[in-house]
């Protein structure tokens, strides 16, 4: 849990704590990083405004260690904002105030998919030139690995799984990120921007209006 008011850093970790998770706090930028390469956390809470450096480069440099489900924290629903987090590597975000109900079950469904997608996950699967391990959850495409965050890596999967085929945005947030109303179109956009940008802008194409098709290339 990294957030630098005390309260709402102690407030959420009894509330997890409750929820029978081991919670560490962090309440700046490089203490969160060094807490996290000490700790090898299964999921990070991580407000964006922190004294050090912010939320958005705690992400990055978490997410270059090692690829881990992040729920972020803002205190404005500012669309640039949000974006900016996700294309970092956030997966999922919720904007202050929040309920620690709220906050409980999106942090469950996180680490609910990542669970999912690894017993589920075959060995291998591929499409075109893009190679996709599931069990160590690890991608290639024409032989060189792209480092992608969990999220990042189950879109993908999903998508994969049905080349070519139209998938609907509403139908993506159900199937990835276990939302269940099409409110959070614009993560799944973001999402695909993000892949689009590690593994070339022609992988993935959009149906405007529609969502989005994995294209197989030659």
């Amino acid at each position: 849990m990294v957030e630098d008011e005390r309260t709402i850093a102690e407030s959420v970790a009894a509330r997890l704590r409750v929820e029978g998770f081991a919670v560490e706090i962090a309440g700046d930028g490089p203490t969160a990083v060094a807490r996290f390469r000490a700790c090898q956390p299964d999921l990070v809470v991580l407000d964006v405004m922190l004294p050090g450096f912010d939320g958005l480069e705690v992400c990055r440099r978490i997410q270059a260690d090692r690829p881990v489900p992040v729920l972020m924290l803002t205190a404005r629903d500012d669309e640039t904002d949000l974006l900016v987090g996700l294309a970092v590597g956030a997966d999922d975000y919720l904007t202050k105030p929040f309920s620690m109900r709220e906050l409980a079950a999106r942090v469950h469904v996180l680490l609910r998919r990542v669970e999912r997608a690894a017993a589920a996950a075959p060995a291998a699967l591929t499409v075109g030139d893009v190679e996709i391990n599931q069990a160590e959850r690890r991608v290639w495409r024409d032989g060189v690995e792209v480092r992608l965050t969990p999220t990042e890596f189950d879109l993908l999967v999903h998508l994969a799984g049905r080349p070519r085929a139209v998938l609907p945005r509403e139908r993506l947030l159900a199937d990835v990120w276990g939302w269940a109303d099409g409110s959070g179109t614009r993560t799944v956009d973001s999402h695909v921007k993000a892949l689009r940008r590690k593994l070339g802008a022609d992988l993935i194409r959009t149906v405007h209006g529609v969502g989005y098709a994995l294209e197989v290339q030659p």
